[in-house]
């Protein structure tokens, strides 16, 4: 029986999650900023280590295939391990591939960095999610969820004025040195940071075939802006991946891709609905500053065209927490894609006026979507499965949520040239509405539930 001077535990945990979800949506932030705000040093990253645009590009394409390939392998370790080893190994890696990638000497020492910083990077959005669902229940966790996304998806959004306003004050190479402020964060998470594990062997075998797979499809959905060679190599890692994937699971159903996960339709289909929302979103990351690049405004006064959907992520946790407890995490990631669909429509008027207002405005909505749409999908999986195999069933759904954001930028850096870029992003209006279709069956059985 507790004691009057004693702390409830419950309430202990209750009063730390506005702090460990702002801290984790930092670093999740901080993370994906190793895209956004090093994008406006590409064209000085090529000038000065003597490449072109187009293969300076490939510092960003590989740190995000590296993010989205080792997301699985991070939540199968905490399963076996606890959260607290991966995270600190995720957060070395990305600090010492910033560390490299500041001072690298030749173009092939950054890229072989920025792989290594995308690999430690992709502890973060798998690991952020786990652990907020093993700490908070109930709206505690839905707010929780919300907060992180939010944090997250500010300093994202900020990541482009950020990475200008550096790259002018002190040269590229101090933009790729940012991630390592994450560092920082850790010792202010520590205590909060699960242990326990399963004690299971990892599964290598299968771990490794996952990742290869993994590749296969990222690759594949880069190759419109990474041509023949890209899409050869993706399509090859694909088709004799899958197979084996297959073959992995048959031989060990509790291995590195439990079949309790693999065979969970609602964990499947949830992602699968989710991926349309950051491929509105990355989409929309790089279309404005495309446009509005192309009428004359300065790399700085785009990133201050991104301050208020930087603003409205940190509103959206107001919104989200209580609608996850109201109308639940599958109606609510619905509503995300409705609400990205209709960004994207906006976007599209946008592009066709070159009106930085109306642009603004579309990357406003997307932002309430992703906002929206990444706790929904956090809280639908964390339901959904045992905790023995959570980590894995996120960093599997993280893994779907990360190819959509590949598909977002893969297609308007593929069809913005034949169509336009109007055309491209009506293309991506359509996504989300499939998504949809994908994730009605989920909404058919929440509807009939005796919960709902």
């Amino acid at each position: 029986m507790t004691s009057a001077t004693e702390t409830d535990p419950a309430t202990d945990q209750a009063d730390d999650s506005r702090r460990v979800s702002m801290l984790l949506g930092l670093l999740f932030g901080l993370a994906g900023m190793g895209s956004s705000s090093a994008a406006v040093a590409l064209a000085l990253i090529g000038e000065d280590l003597g490449v072109s645009a187009g293969l300076a590009a490939w510092a960003i394409s590989l740190y995000v295939l590296m993010l989205a390939v080792t997301t699985a392998l991070y939540g199968r370790i905490s399963d076996l391990v606890g959260v607290r080893g991966p995270l600190l190994a995720g957060l070395v890696l990305m600090s010492v591939g910033a560390l490299v990638a500041s001072l690298a000497p030749t173009f092939e020492v950054l890229l072989g960095a920025r792989m290594l910083q995308g690999a430690g990077a992709a502890a973060v959005p798998t690991l952020g999610v786990t652990i907020l669902s093993a700490r908070y229940s109930g709206e505690v966790r839905g707010l929780a969820f919300g907060r992180l996304a939010g944090v997250a998806a500010a300093v994202s959004c900020l990541g482009p004025l950020i990475g200008g306003v550096v790259e002018a004050a002190f040269g590229w190479r101090a933009v790729m040195a940012l991630p390592i402020l994450g560092a920082l964060v850790v010792p202010l998470l520590w205590r909060a940071l699960p242990t326990g594990g399963s004690g299971a062997r990892l599964d290598v075998v299968g771990a490794v075939l996952v990742a290869l797979t993994s590749a296969g499809m990222v690759l594949l959905v880069q190759s419109p802006s990474g041509g023949l060679v890209v899409a050869a190599l993706g399509a090859v890692l694909l088709v004799l991946g899958v197979p084996a994937v297959r073959a992995s699971v048959r031989r060990r159903p509790d291995g590195f891709l439990p079949v309790e996960v693999i065979r969970n339709t609602t964990v499947v289909r949830s992602a699968i609905a989710a991926s349309a929302v950051p491929a509105s979103w990355f989409a929309m990351l790089i279309a404005l500053p495309a446009v509005l690049l192309a009428e004359g405004w300065e790399a700085w006064q785009v990133g201050l065209a991104m301050v208020p959907s930087a603003a409205v992520a940190l509103l959206v946790p107001q919104v989200t927490g209580p609608m996850l407890t109201r109308i639940g995490p599958s109606r609510s990631l619905a509503i995300a894609g409705l609400v990205a669909s209709g960004a994207l429509l906006v976007a599209t008027a946008g592009a066709f006026w070159a009106s930085a207002t109306v642009l603004v405005v579309g990357i406003v909505l997307v932002t309430f979507a992703f906002g929206l749409g990444q706790p929904a999908l956090s809280a639908v999986v964390g339901d959904a499965v045992h905790e023995d195999v959570r980590g894995v069933a996120l960093g599997v759904s993280t893994l779907l949520f990360l190819i959509g954001g590949s598909i977002g930028s893969a297609v308007v850096a593929g069809l913005s040239g034949p169509l336009g870029m109007p055309g491209a992003l009506l293309v991506l209006a359509v996504l989300p509405l499939l998504g949809l279709v994908v994730l009605a069956p989920t909404l058919r059985r929440t509807a009939a539930s005796p919960a709902a």
